[in-house]
């Protein structure tokens, strides 16, 4: 037992080593920059204010990485967050660089080529050191090293789940020792030590255990309570596991709110640093698909104007972020008060409302285009769910299951659901569905796919009309 527990009793001198071997890539991809940039010339014009950039990214390095929370175990979580949250941590730290640089007016004397290629190079060798790290933890688990040993109390279903779910999970290192629970349900599949809840208390105390893992659903109070009084001795860390897998989440979480713990039941992702990083990404990246396809966007208001009398554009109100309702800005592809006499129609592949320029700006979507205004004006994003019309948001509301849970997120022009063929005519559930997948698992990496995906797939759809 020695060895296995090594790397957890001097886990703090690890994290510093990591600290270090992070500084350390950092300089090396600035230095490899340097001499790729300057071809070996050592001595550029302002040497000594490369020398300072570099001292000061090192020191800005260290205290952003320790304040976005790096340099902790990552035990069991997954490796696109971590991942994610080294890119925007990167990002603060040549954001701040480029801003001193600026307010110094000292911009001008550094190579461009140069900071990109140091921030390329290091962004990649950062991600792949944690890659390498991953895989040689997840090695030295299989083995048998750095395993924390736990014991898991439980009480109805919610214990026969955590087990499995522990069983499918080897990468997290956890070594279920016990498994005690009254209906004793796992005695003939499960290789440990099983029996009743106080046979599990006589064995953590006999035992060497690093954690105690209650899982009990939430009606259990008293024995809950009972468990803590019996353990109240004992140094293992214990962990409760409530009933929660009855419940369908968003974002769940346990906040600390006025010195009270919160369990966050349903919540939106796109809160603090979140909601920064969105609305950057979308007024970015709309601002320049904007002046790229201005000239496309010119001729299709020329065609549109010239196939039927009435406006370019086509002001709908649609329900985003919250019920915030908006005008959302389309082409326009039918004639001029198509629905005032039928009222709102949900489109079908059936209906032959549209124009012959509309019919095709629907099929390529191309009607969608003026949208990034939409974007750029802070109404949509690129990517979420779908925004629809205040009558029929009234009418599925009651009708779909969840279906109010994916306005958690601003509206976008494309969407998961959308990329995975759920557009148009199509089951609304399964819409929704994959609407809320999105909103549970949002990242920055997870928009860009996205977006890679819609770019690649193409706009023409079988199910747009």
């Amino acid at each position: 037992m020695a060895t296995t527990g090594y790397l957890r009793e001097h886990s703090s001198v690890l994290l510093w080593s990591m600290r270090l071997f992070d500084v350390g890539l950092s300089l090396l991809c600035s230095y490899a920059a340097f001499m790729v940039v300057f071809e070996g010339n050592r001595e550029p014009p302002s040497y000594l204010l490369y020398q300072l950039a570099i001292i000061m990214a090192l020191l800005l390095q260290l205290v952003v990485f320790h304040v976005s929370d790096l340099y902790r175990p990552w035990r069991g979580e997954g490796q696109l967050k971590e991942f994610t949250q080294l890119f925007l941590a990167w990002l603060v730290v040549f954001g701040i660089l480029v801003f001193l640089a600026v307010i110094t007016k000292t911009s001008s004397t550094f190579s461009r080529q140069w900071l990109l290629m140091w921030f390329t190079g290091g962004l990649v060798t950062l991600m792949a050191s944690r890659l390498v790290l991953r895989g040689v933890l997840r090695q030295l688990r299989a083995n048998g090293y750095n395993l924390r040993h736990i014991v898991v109390l439980a009480k109805g279903e919610v214990g026969d789940r955590v087990l499995d779910n522990l069983a499918t999970s080897p990468e997290a290192g956890l070594n279920v020792l016990g498994y005690f629970s009254p209906t004793d349900a796992k005695s003939e599949t499960f290789k440990g030590r099983t029996g009743t809840l106080d046979d599990g208390l006589e064995y953590i105390r006999s035992h060497r255990v690093d954690q105690i893992w209650l899982a009990m659903p939430l009606r259990e109070e008293d024995e809950i309570q009972r468990m803590l009084s019996e353990l109240r001795d004992i140094t293992a860390d214990i962990r409760l596991v409530p009933d929660f897998f009855g419940f369908r989440l968003i974002n769940h979480s346990i906040s600390n709110i006025a010195n009270m713990a919160v369990v966050n039941v349903s919540v939106t992702p796109m809160d603090g640093v979140n909601r920064w990083v969105k609305a950057v990404e979308d007024r970015i990246l709309s601002l320049v698909i904007l002046t790229l396809i201005s000239p496309l966007l010119l001729v299709i208001a020329i065609a549109v104007k010239l196939s039927s009398p009435g406006p370019v554009f086509y002001l709908q109100e649609r329900v985003s972020w919250n019920g915030k309702r908006f005008n959302m800005i389309k082409f326009r592809s039918m004639p001029v008060n198509v629905e005032s006499e039928s009222g709102p129609v949900w489109a079908s592949a059936e209906e032959q409302r549209a124009t012959g320029v509309g019919a095709f700006l629907r099929k390529t979507s191309l009607d969608e285009l003026p949208q990034f205004w939409n974007v750029l004006m802070g109404d949509m994003s690129i990517v979420g769910p779908r925004p629809e019309r205040p009558v029929f948001v009234e009418k599925f509301k009651d009708e779909i299951p969840r279906y109010m849970q994916k306005h958690k997120v601003k509206a976008g022009i494309t969407g998961w659901a959308q990329v995975n063929g759920w557009r148009g005519n199509t089951d609304l559930e399964k819409r929704i569905e994959y609407d809320l997948y999105y909103i549970e698992n949002w990242s920055l990496a997870f928009d860009i796919k996205i977006i890679l995906m819609t770019v690649v797939r193409g706009f023409i759809h079988k199910n747009a009309y």
